[in-house]
């Protein structure tokens, strides 16, 4: 037992001397973001018409009829900069698309800060800033709506509260998810109420969006910290530390019936509006915190 003990205290005192407790060790941030943006890859969709592309084909409106697709980025819509000895992703927004991750991940607390800039594109060059985090990417991008991403759920980022929250839920291509959102009809949306029973949104046939529960996004030109924790289908949007929505049973409807979709690519949106990402790191989980359970009971 003696020895034991010994052996014990050892290997806690080696922790110790490196600076990190055990369950330091177990729970380790992985850095996601370097300056040669070494784990990531980049989609772009449909140019602009007023965007210059060399090689894709043009209607005579002077519409794109191709997208630019992988791994091309000319324009620098996504650049890396460094800002007090650490790299600061910026996204122009010029070019529909994302930058995602080449791995896939599954069961992780991803977090991330992000801050606007000034730029503007069309469409919307009259709208709020807006971007998003979306997760489980699965299969080929530009499958959706826009041309421009994978089957994935998404985190919406959007500039403070005028067309959405940070933290809203939409259907990226034919996503589902159960959310506990009540309809409110002065504001004509639904709007995540904890207290509501479960409906299920997106698939075929259900809503596209639903709205976070409060606007907590700090005044444009500052850093917010936003967290995603997913874990087994469910899956929590943190903005600021607040907990604005809970989500459930993330799948997507296929001819044989409904599929999980709990892995896959994390994308970061290029949306018509300039934007800045840094400190982007993730830890692998294989529980949910006990602080955050009563969400999904």
């Amino acid at each position: 037992m003696l020895v034991k003990v010994k052996v014990c205290l050892a290997g806690l005192g080696l922790l110790v001397s490196a600076g990190l407790s055990p369950l330091a060790q177990a729970e380790k941030w992985q850095p996601l973001l370097d300056s040669e943006l070494s784990q990531w890859r980049t989609y772009l969709g449909f140019p602009n018409p007023q965007t210059s592309v060399s090689g894709l084909k043009r209607a005579e409106s002077g519409e794109y009829q191709e997208p630019v697709g992988y791994d091309r980025d000319e324009w620098n819509v996504f650049s890396i900069s460094t800002e007090s000895g650490e790299p600061v992703l910026r996204i122009s927004g010029e070019i529909y698309g994302g930058i995602f991750t080449e791995r896939e991940f599954e069961n992780y607390h991803l977090r991330l800060q992000v801050k606007w800039g000034e730029k503007k594109w069309p469409p919307r060059e009259n709208l709020p800033l807006d971007t998003g985090i979306l997760y489980h990417g699965t299969g080929e991008h530009g499958v959706d709506y826009w041309r421009a991403w994978p089957l994935s759920q998404e985190f919406q980022i959007v500039e403070q509260g005028v067309d959405g929250l940070t933290g809203d839920w939409w259907k990226i291509a034919y996503s589902q998810i159960d959310i506990r959102c009540a309809y409110d009809d002065e504001d004509d949306i639904h709007r995540y109420s904890p207290e509501v029973p479960l409906k299920t949104f997106g698939g075929n046939d259900g809503p596209i969006t639903c709205r976070a529960s409060h606007n907590n996004e700090k005044p444009t030109g500052e850093w917010n910290t936003l967290e995603l924790i997913s874990y087994q289908g469910d899956s929590l949007h943190i903005v600021n530390g607040e907990v604005v929505m809970a989500l459930s049973g993330s799948a997507y409807p296929t001819d044989s019936g409904t599929k999980p979709l709990t892995r896959g690519q994390i994308v970061l949106q290029s949306e018509a509006g300039e934007v800045y990402f840094r400190r982007i790191e993730l830890k692998s989980i294989d529980s949910l915190d006990e602080s955050y359970r009563h969400y999904f009971h």
